[in-house]
């Protein structure tokens, strides 16, 4: 059965023009062709980058952290109490009023020492600063190294220049060097980004990057399994050209550098922009959507690997939605660059009145009820 739906799954006719076949990738005259099982080769590089994430990210990361001044927030940590942690795991993180009064009966906290749990119970399972710097910057360094290493691969390619050139001789495409390790080491990375998804910090657009991680893999995959390399080396050239630029403005942000932050952000919105909304589907998905046409009759592939390119389009579409707000944001109210994705620590009410109190005495002295108090030296509790 397995053998039969191989046969199929396989067949000339899904993934080449008519009258062209797996027969034409067959190595032969010192010539080498991508083949399918070369990308096994990504598996074991995507445990490497593992291994080499948590090196990196102990050795040089978190080093980093400390030199750019990244502090840690200090959370209070909640008491333990078996029936709000069985409500918090099981049922909802964030209750409505008329579950916090059933909450209240069956442990004798009064409504707001509930909701004061239920926000630092939430605070306990947000990843740390540094954690979030640590991540931020393994990226920023893989992108920044994938950008110059794809750009030094294509500087001398004749489809960097004229996109055409990318289907000349199409499907019959000698492999290069450059090529190969360049499709598996991306392939590599962003199979390592899908096997630490569920350890990594989990944002607002969580599912949105799991669909860009699985739709890039099917992306790098099938056109290295029917010799889109050319095509794919630029879209992912493309893709690399923007990300650094988002990871280090990410890192001045945890690290507290307001108008670093702010300016790199501002930079990495035009590329993004320049990249995402108009050299992708301008000159990169309209050389793949409309001159393959006019070489051969649109088979099953063309639509698959243009569908992959349009299903990303989306993803850039809604992030730039995303990008735009925050920079309009910024450039109209100078207000700080923060990542709309990310959920922000929740401060207690009784923090913020003491913060409040603090400024009021700062500013007045200490008062009680409009007046001057002269001994002031009780305590609050909760």
């Amino acid at each position: 059965m397995l053998s039969g739906l191989s046969d199929w799954f396989w067949q000339e006719q899904l993934w080449f023009p008519k009258g062209l076949g797996w027969a034409d990738l067959e190595d032969r005259d010192e010539r080498v062709y991508a083949k399918a099982q070369d990308l096994w080769v990504a598996l074991p590089i995507a445990l490497i980058f593992l291994i080499i994430r948590q090196i990196f990210e102990r050795t040089v990361a978190t080093p980093l952290a400390s030199l750019l001044g990244v502090k840690e927030t200090v959370r209070l940590q909640v008491p333990h109490n078996p029936t709000l942690e069985s409500y918090y795991c099981n049922i909802t993180k964030n209750p409505k009023q008329t579950p916090i009064a059933s909450l209240c009966k069956q442990t004798g906290f009064s409504e707001r020492q509930v909701q004061r749990w239920f926000r630092r119970r939430r605070n306990q399972d947000r990843p740390s600063l540094l954690k979030k710097f640590r991540e931020a910057s393994w990226r920023f360094t893989f992108y920044l190294l994938a950008f110059i290493a794809g750009l030094a691969a294509l500087i001398d390619k004749p489809w960097l220049y004229d996109l055409k050139e990318m289907w000349q001789g199409f499907p019959v495409l000698t492999l290069l060097p450059s090529q190969y390790w360049y499709y598996m080491i991306e392939l590599g990375f962003y199979g390592s980004l899908l096997f630490s998804v569920a350890s990594d910090v989990k944002r607002k657009d969580f599912k949105e990057q799991i669909v860009h991680h699985v739709a890039t893999i099917l992306l790098i995959s099938f056109s290295w399994c029917v010799n889109y390399i050319r095509a794919g080396t630029l879209i992912m050239l493309v893709h690399d050209s923007s990300d650094y630029f988002l990871e280090s403005a990410k890192m001045f942000n945890y690290a507290g550098w307001r108008n670093a932050c702010n300016y790199i952000f501002i930079v990495f919105a035009a590329v993004f922009i320049i990249s995402r909304l108009v050299i992708f589907p301008f000159w990169i998905i309209y050389c793949t959507w409309i001159y393959p046409v006019t070489m051969y009759e649109p088979f099953f592939g063309y639509y698959f690997f243009n569908g992959l390119l349009m299903v990303l389009q989306c993803l850039h579409i809604f992030w730039a939605v995303l990008i735009i707000r925050m920079a309009i944001r910024f450039l109209t109210h100078n207000e700080k660059v923060d990542d709309e994705r990310s959920d922000k620590d929740e401060t207690d009410e009784s923090e913020e009145e003491e913060e409040q109190a603090k400024k009021d005495m700062r500013k007045n002295g200490p008062v009680q009820n409009g007046h001057t108090v002269h001994n002031n030296n009780h305590s609050k509790t909760e």
